[in-house]
Order: C-alpha cells, then structure tokens, then sequence
C-alpha cells in the first residue's frame, strides 16, 4: 500500500521487522539489559542500544535480506531499518513503552533475557515496539505531505482495507471456488462469472459495500470474524459508515495510480526521442511492406522477391497440411470453441478470448509468417519475454481485461495444454527463431 509520505507500508515491511529483530538480539548481547531496572538510565540504555543496533544493521547491509527491495521508492530493508532505529530517539515514548514491557517481564520471570530460549519473548516485544513506531512516523510524514490530519490508527485502518481489497480480489479471481462467499459480498447469487471480478483492476474500483459484506462473510467462511465485526472499537465506526470507506479506498488508489506513472516516468521520457524515430522508421517499413506484399510480392530473409507463380497443384506435407496459410489462420470447429471457452471461464478470462485473441493477429505479418508453426499461447508468451506484460502496441483482446496486461505464463500454458517447462521450453526455441531471422528489431507485438 502507497500513501503519500509513507515508507513503511509496502510489501518490505515483513522483512525490515525482521531484520531489526534479528539485530536488535545482537545489540542487547552486548548491553547490560539489567540497566532497565534504574529511571535513571534509561535515556543512557537508549543511545547504547541505538549504537550497537545501527552497527549490526550496517554489517547486515550487504545480507541477502539486507539487500531487498524495501519498497517501491528503491529504498532497502537495511535502509529502511536504520532509518526507523534512529527514528527512536524522535520518537523516546515507544523506547519507554518498551522498557516497562521490559520491567514488567523481569517481575514475572527475573532477568529473563540471560537465558537464550527466553529470545523469542524479547524478539516479539521489539516487533510490537517498532510495529507501533512505523506507523507513528508514517502518519507524521503523511501530514507533512498533504496537510491533512492523520493518525497511526488511521494509517492502521488504511492498512486493513488494502488488505481486505486484496483478499477480495483474490477471492473474485479464483470465485469458482468460493462462489458463496463472492456471492455474499455481491449480495446475490452466482451462477456465472461476476463482472465485477474483471471490472475491479485497482482498490480505487473496490466497492465500500463490499468491504462490509465481507467482513461479515468472514466468520461463516473464514473461521473468525472480519474487523469491522468484532467486538474491537477500532474499526466500529467504519461499519456504519460506507461513505468514510469509499473515500479511504479511493485515497489509495489514487495515490498509487499517481505514484506508479511517476516510477515509470524518466524511462519514457529519457528514450522519447529514439522512440519517436524507431516508430517512425517502422510505419513507413510497414506501409511499403504492407503494399509489396498486396501487390503480390513476399519475404524471403531481408529482401523482396516476387510471388513464386501458382501451380494447380498445391505443396502438401506428410500430415496433408497446405502451406497456403498457417495452422492458427484456420477456424477452430464448435467443439474446440466450446472447449476454449469452458478452459478460459476457468482462467477467469473472458469466455471468448482465444477467438478474440485469435481474430486480433496482423495476419500476413513477417512475425506471424515466422511464428506460424506456434500455438498462439506461445507467441503471447513470447511477447510477453521480450516485450513485458503490458505494452501500448498489444490489441485489447490479447489482455486479460481484470490486469490490463497479457495472461501470466501458468494461463498460457493453461490455454495451450501443456506445462509451464514445456510452455517455457517452446517460448525460448521461438525466439531463438525469430534471433536467426534477425527481426527482434523490427517487428511489431503483432
């Protein structure tokens, strides 16, 4: 999840608490814990424990962990961490907090954190203690970003309903399987694919209405109840209140839409000028070739030849397949069609999408020439490699309509029949084909 002035709300966080658990054992290894026992020192325990801490990041800074992707602002998890460790001294309260967690332990237990199985305990108090810290700093910098109040439970109660969006989207992707509960959080009964499971490409399209209903569906099909039905007061007001919901959501997905086109922004902007030239080059190749070719002429490597003349009999190969047109040119008969509609309602694609799909090729192309012996899941999958999941120049009816994007690799392989080391084995072979036409510099997405 993305707000503005945010770093801590994205996918990253799971391993930066980790990390600053992990190293936060170390630091204590080399500090007299029992300091927590004098008032007094507790200010001195903080700089102690906020050194030793910060150099234990720093040697894990070149980890593995240390290493990943923090969040979607090119931050690290080892940034991240040593970041919100200093954040500490801004912030002494969640220190002090801690610390009485720490005494109130040590009345229980004694100096429980000498003794190596009681780390878990200690390790569980840092999680809470810095759970509680990165939403307190995130919602500081979401105030100074907007000029909007906000709190750490308004940052908790924006984190609840991504992730509700999130299960709701996962449930209306595989809602075969969950027909009832999408049907209660549609409040009606299914007997076909929603739409709203294609229509819903973002939280911004996620309705207030069903944020409720599926937090009352939770404790029929999920085992507890949902969090706006508990007996918790922190999200009470929430159910009542669609309104309020609608316009977090919203908030969301606004933010990240925004945010998104920026990450992508100096890219495009950077390789504007060569993209303006290689598109102009390529129109005025495709326009001759487009008009060679209706003039009766055809491609033979980089050259233009004419037409071979047309005998009456036709070439046949051993299977008795004409070369006149490729295999994918012909039209499937009703039981395939059927077939490929049953397997593509299953993918959660449209039901007509192989044919669409089909229909949607630049035929006569000297891609589809090149590629004629591929299945089209294979071409897609191709494309797909060289050219990413989305790109400007693939027809509408290529993309799957929920992501705006071709469909993954296990949908491909799915639509073709055959498995994903299979799927990925023809895929490098076709473009290993397409390398020795030399066309991968000139040739459309379709």
């Amino acid at each position: 999840m993305r707000l503005p002035g945010t770093r801590y709300q994205e996918h990253g966080w799971e391993q930066v608490r980790k990390l600053l658990g992990l190293c936060s054992l170390q630091a204590f290894r080399r500090l007299d814990v029992a300091l927590v026992l004098d008032p007094a020192q507790h200010g001195v325990l903080l700089d102690a424990y906020t050194g030793a801490l910060a150099a234990a990041l720093r040697a894990h800074a070149r980890s593995a962990r240390g290493e990943m992707e923090g969040n979607s602002y090119g931050e690290t998890v080892a940034e991240l961490a040593l970041a919100l460790a200093f954040e500490l001294q801004a912030y002494p309260a969640f220190w002090d907090a801690f610390v009485a967690t720490l005494v109130a332990e040590h009345g229980r237990s004694g100096a429980f954190w000498r003794d190596p199985a009681a780390d878990g305990v200690l390790r569980k108090k840092v999680n809470d203690m810095y759970a509680g810290l990165r939403d307190r700093v995130d919602a500081d910098n979401y105030i100074v970003a907007t000029g909007s109040d906000c709190s750490p439970n308004k940052i908790y109660t924006y984190r609840m309903l991504d992730k509700a969006y999130r299960d709701i989207a996962r449930l209306f992707g595989n809602w075969h399987d969950h027909r009832a509960q999408v049907g209660a959080i549609l409040d009606r009964a299914l007997d076909a694919m929603p739409i709203e499971a294609r229509q819903m490409k973002s939280i911004a399209g996620c309705k207030a209405e069903w944020i409720v209903n599926w937090s009352a569906s939770l404790e029929e099909y999920g085992g507890a109840p949902g969090p706006l039905h508990t007996r918790s007061k922190r999200f009470a007001s929430l159910k009542n209140s669609p309104d309020k919901i609608g316009v977090m959501l919203l908030e969301i997905g606004d933010y990240e839409e925004l945010s998104s086109n920026l990450d992508r922004a100096e890219g495009w902007q950077g390789e504007a000028g060569e993209a303006a030239a290689w598109l102009e080059d390529y129109w005025r190749v495709m326009g001759d070739s487009a008009a060679h070719e209706a003039g009766g002429g055809m491609f033979d490597e980089d050259r233009l030849v004419p037409a071979p003349p047309q005998s009456d009999d036709e070439e046949v190969d051993d299977a008795g397949d004409q070369h006149d047109d490729p295999p994918q040119a012909m039209l499937p008969d009703p039981v395939q069609q059927a077939a490929e509609q049953q397997l593509a309602t299953g993918l959660s694609l449209p039901p007509r999408y192989m044919e669409l799909a089909r229909g949607a090729q630049a035929e006569g192309s000297r891609l589809l020439r090149i590629l004629s012996e591929e299945s089209l899941p294979i071409r897609l999958a191709v494309y797909q490699k060289l050219l990413g999941a989305a790109d400007d120049t693939y027809p509408d009816a290529w993309c799957d309509p929920a992501t705006g994007e071709l469909p993954t690799l296990s949908q491909l392989a799915a639509l073709d029949g055959i498995s994903m080391p299979t799927l990925r084995k023809r895929r490098d072979r076709a473009i290993n084909k397409l390398r020795a036409a030399s066309v991968l510099n000139a040739t459309p997405a379709q």
